[in-house]
């Protein structure tokens, strides 16, 4: 019985080590970097021949013209207090979105830059209008003019409104308007569409985000072979289910096509997300295509929107590029939060993070706020750490006890466990109660990892000294190597296994799993180091108070 217990506790050790590398690698379950060859073989019948822009054959009767440009850029900016967006005249096309309020790294003071245009990635918001009117095809671009090549909302406004001009015809004028507003990463995108000819104006929004196989700018690569490899994909929300996600890789296979009341579709990186969320009052079509050029389209088409003869309407969707911020992104649509991926423990994961802004919100300090946690769920596991500890202290008080039975039926094993097994039942000694903390807190422990990983909060969260990004491995290992030496000081206080084999596998497990700390989340690590601490506080008073009692505590 005394092997069954060690052996029980070894593979508790050892699964928790393994379940923490299997997350740590499988967090992305894709290599975004690796091209896709594109084949278009059951790509969505809606699509041009390269998958570019919805092919829609548009009513030739209406002369496609162009307003006077009143600024010569190619280009306009526009800046609020936190979006910096370049947008393409060519299309209308949102073609470099900075956000000021998250740098691009720890070293830098530039901002972090979710969408853009360049050598390096190619990442970009479109839209356009299809159907028996289209402005956007696969043989053309609408082309704006603008008033200004610069917009800012200024201190005094709390919105901004960025009007893009375009003659459709001698009587169909439209202005393609980016509304942005103080605090707010969500742009609504407007066709207001005036049509005096005598004939209907009838088309189709559509939203796409376009981004190749470039890597996570939000990812650093160190660490190695241990490197963090978030998720980055396409989300959607069906009508069946608020969530659901495929890597660009399975999209050249598997395609996405479905018809949604509401809905919306992005693209998902490491703490930020960009989303198209078309009208919820309509009917949309939810598509991805991989295109010849190894791009991968993420859209989303509304359903067709009439204009009358001599009179005014407007098209719209709303578009977000931002970080995960769940809870303002379940104000936007159903299931948007649900970016924030806690994976399959998320129902711990979730009042796990709700109790860390709780905490945060009194104390201003992330560090504090996962000790804070960390304390309450110790509070919360007391009574069955104290049973657990009480076991263990027990087997160290009649450990000479155990040592003379198993000296005395050194060559009868089956003598040897059942004299065990009834000074367990004598003295009241649970063998397998040791094992039962660590096992209950390996699901609260993984849960905890998903919240520091996915938490935007907590990205270049500082906690004090040498801790300057709790997500973020600590740069000097202080604390993997505090975390080891705990787990030494534990096994001290632990009966040792009667089994040498088994007592050298349990000497190399602080090792182990300081090896392994070496490159998880400071935070990861700080919770680790708080939760051994108190065990070790509780463990050695319960130890104590057992030694210098006549009889065991039970």
């Amino acid at each position: 019985m005394i092997d069954f217990q060690r052996y029980l506790l070894i593979a508790a050790v050892a699964a928790l080590s393994l379940m923490l590398l299997v997350e740590w690698q499988k967090y992305d379950v894709s290599n975004p970097v690796t091209p896709v060859v594109s084949n278009n073989a059951g790509a969505a019948p809606t699509t041009s021949d390269d998958g570019e822009f919805p092919a829609i054959v548009r009513n030739d009767d209406i002369n496609t013209i162009n307003a006077p440009t009143t600024t010569n850029a190619k280009y306009i900016n526009v800046q609020t207090d936190v979006l910096d967006l370049k947008i393409d005249l060519l299309g209308g096309d949102i073609v470099y979105a900075g956000l000021p309020a998250y740098t691009s790294s720890l070293e830098s003071d530039d901002p972090f830059v979710i969408l853009e245009n360049n050598d390096v990635r190619h990442y970009i918001a479109q839209s356009g209008l299809i159907g028996s009117n289209a402005t956007d095809t696969s043989k053309g671009r609408p082309y704006f003019s603008a008033t200004s090549a610069e917009y800012t909302l200024n201190e005094a406004s709390d919105s901004l409104n960025v009007d893009l001009h375009f003659q459709y015809s001698d009587a169909v004028t439209i202005i393609k308007r980016f509304k942005l507003s103080r605090g707010q990463y969500l742009i609504n995108v407007e066709y207001l569409i005036d049509n005096q000819s005598d004939a209907p104006f009838q088309a189709s929004f559509f939203g796409q985000l376009k981004r190749g196989n470039s890597a996570d700018p939000s990812v650093n690569d160190k660490g190695g072979m241990f490197a963090m490899k978030p998720f980055i994909g396409v989300a959607y929300a069906t009508n069946e289910d608020l969530y659901k996600k495929t890597t660009f890789s399975k999209m050249q296979d598997k395609p996405i096509k479905a018809s949604v009341n509401g809905g919306w579709i992005g693209v998902v990186q490491h703490y930020f997300v960009s989303a198209w969320v078309p009208p919820v009052d309509s009917v949309n079509e939810l598509s991805t295509i991989v295109t010849k050029q190894d791009m991968n389209i993420a859209r989303v088409t509304s359903a067709a929107v009439t204009i009358a003869p001599k009179s005014q309407g407007k098209i719209s969707a709303d578009f977000y590029t931002g970080p995960k911020d769940q809870y303002s992104l379940q104000e936007i649509s159903p299931g948007l939060e649900l970016t924030v991926d806690y994976g399959w423990l998320w129902w711990i994961a979730q009042p796990l993070f709700w109790l860390l802004t709780k905490i945060h919100s009194v104390l201003g300090n992330w560090g504090f706020a996962i000790i804070g946690v960390t304390i309450l769920v110790k509070a919360a596991f007391f009574k069955l750490n104290q049973k657990a500890f009480t076991s263990m202290a027990n087997m160290r008080k009649f450990q000479p006890k155990l040592a003379e039975i198993k000296e005395r039926y050194a060559d009868d094993r089956q003598k040897q466990s059942q004299a065990m097994m009834e000074l367990y039942k004598k003295e009241k000694i649970n063998p397998l109660g040791g094992c039962l903390p660590m096992v209950v807190q390996m699901p609260v422990f993984i849960s905890l990892y998903w919240v520091l990983m996915e938490s935007i909060e907590l990205r270049h969260a500082p906690f004090m000294l040498w801790i300057h990004d709790l997500s973020a491995m600590d740069p000097y290992f202080v604390l993997p190597l505090v975390m080891g030496l705990s787990m030494f000081i534990q096994q001290r206080l632990n009966p040792p296994p009667p089994d040498p084999m088994q007592a050298k596998i349990m000497q190399w497990m602080p090792i182990v799993f300081t090896f392994f700390f070496l490159f998880f989340p400071a935070g990861l690590v700080l919770y680790w180091v708080v939760n051994n601490t108190l065990s070790i506080i509780q463990q050695y008073i319960i130890t104590k108070r057992i030694e210098k009692s006549g009889l065991p505590t039970r």
